[in-house]
Order: structure tokens, then sequence, then C-alpha cells
């Protein structure tokens, strides 16, 4: 909230943003007049953020390595740069073995990992600095 404004809430009302209906319904009514009206981002098809998460999950878990427990495709390496997990989407994962003996091993989901003290590959937050910031 920004000078009493719920900016959530402005950005539904000006049909620039998805009510996530999961957590509140609040702005649904809104919601449902701009997509009815093809307003803002209901002019065209679009895909909500958790739609594409979501189906990007079960894309990358159908083609998780056999040796990988069910459910738990996301691999914890151990590397000169520390406790690394690459996540099926990860340009390194088909590259990646898991080796658990060497300490190495397979998790469910990135909050698991990251509570574990693993982290995501630094390709991700150079790129986004690079987004964020340009080029050094």
């Amino acid at each position: 909230m920004a000078d009493g404004v719920d900016i959530g809430e402005a950005m539904v009302l000006s049909r620039h943003a998805w009510t996530f209906l999961r957590f509140s319904d609040a702005d649904a009514h809104q919601q449902t007049i701009a997509e009815a009206e093809q307003l803002g981002i209901w002019q065209a098809p679009t895909q909500t953020p958790w739609g594409f998460r979501e189906e990007r999950w079960g894309r990358a878990t159908a083609e998780v390595p056999e040796e990988a427990p069910e459910g738990c495709p996301i691999k914890g390496n151990l590397s000169d740069n520390g406790h690394i997990t690459h996540a099926p989407w990860s340009p390194w994962y088909s590259r990646t073995r898991i080796d658990t003996s060497k300490g190495e091993r397979w998790f469910c989901d990135e909050g698991e990992a990251v509570a574990a003290g693993w982290r995501a590959p630094r390709w991700w937050w150079s790129g986004l600095s690079t987004i964020l910031y340009g080029p050094n």
C-alpha cells in the first residue's frame, strides 16, 4: 500500500493485473467485468503467471530422469561454487548428474532446497541484474 492506495487493487481496476483468487476474491467482480469487456490484459488470450508456472512445472516433471524420487525433480549438486540446485528448466539440468554417495540429493520443491541451505545457480541472478541494471 502506498499513500493509502492498494496497488494491487488499482492494477486490477485499471485492467493491468489479474486477481489471484486463491487468496482473495475482493477484486473478482472487477476482473469479471474487465474479462467480459475484453479490456486491458483481457484484450487477447493470456495466461496467468501462476498458470504458466504450474504448466511449466508439469512439463518439466514429466521429463525427469528415472533415478529421481517421484515428485522430486530438482537436482542438488555439489560444486566448487557451493550447494547448487538445478530445476528442470535450468540450462545445466541435463548435464548435471547426481551422486548421492557424495552428498548430492534430489529436492521436491525450491523451498525445500533453500531451507536446506542450497541455492539456484548464478546464471539466473546475472541475467536478472543485466535486465535491471544493464551490462557492466
